[in-house]
């Protein structure tokens, strides 16, 4: 016979166990999962089951929304280990804080870049607005009566204008 102590059988909850005891919606918990924050582990019938782990990384995280850090911030900070202190409390270290801080100054960077080139394509947008908005004006005062003649010389004049203020000859 063996002296070791018993193991005692792991505690998993349901996801509705799990958000009544976090006290947040399964609804939430399942938001959480999609992200890829949390992975739970499942039942035979497909079931989710959170461990004790599930259930502090959880915490975690509700305590890093509460304090208004960002899904992406999160993600940062959930791959990166907390280290102990000496008073026993939990904490990232210089070292980790730094790759976070790099890793969201990166992702800013990447969204500025993915700012500029939208609001570079809505310019064209407005621009080609503008163009087929001269193009309706020409069929509706074609409809109307007015001479072609006519209608391509305003057009031409109106080029020459818009070409004269932005300085292109």
């Amino acid at each position: 016979m063996s002296n070791s102590p018993p193991t005692l059988p792991t505690l998993l909850l349901t996801v509705r166990d799990a958000a009544e005891r976090l006290g947040v919606t399964p609804r939430t918990l399942k938001y959480y999962e999609e992200r890829g924050l949390v992975t739970p582990s499942r039942s035979e019938g497909r079931y989710r089951l959170y461990d004790a782990d599930d259930l502090e990384r959880f915490a975690r995280i509700l305590r890093l929304r509460a304090l208004g850090f960002s899904l992406h911030g999160i993600t940062e900070m959930l791959k990166r280990p907390l280290e102990a202190t000496a008073d026993g409390r939990r904490r990232y270290s210089d070292a980790s804080l730094r790759e976070i801080h790099a890793d969201l100054t990166h992702q800013i960077a990447t969204l500025d870049a993915r700012i500029a080139a939208a609001q570079r394509e809505l310019n064209e947008v407005h621009a080609l607005k503008k163009e087929l908005q001269r193009d309706i004006d020409y069929v509706e005062r074609r409809l109307a009566g007015e001479s072609a003649e006519d209608l391509i010389a305003r057009r031409r004049a109106a080029a020459q204008g818009r070409r004269a203020r932005a300085g292109v000859k």
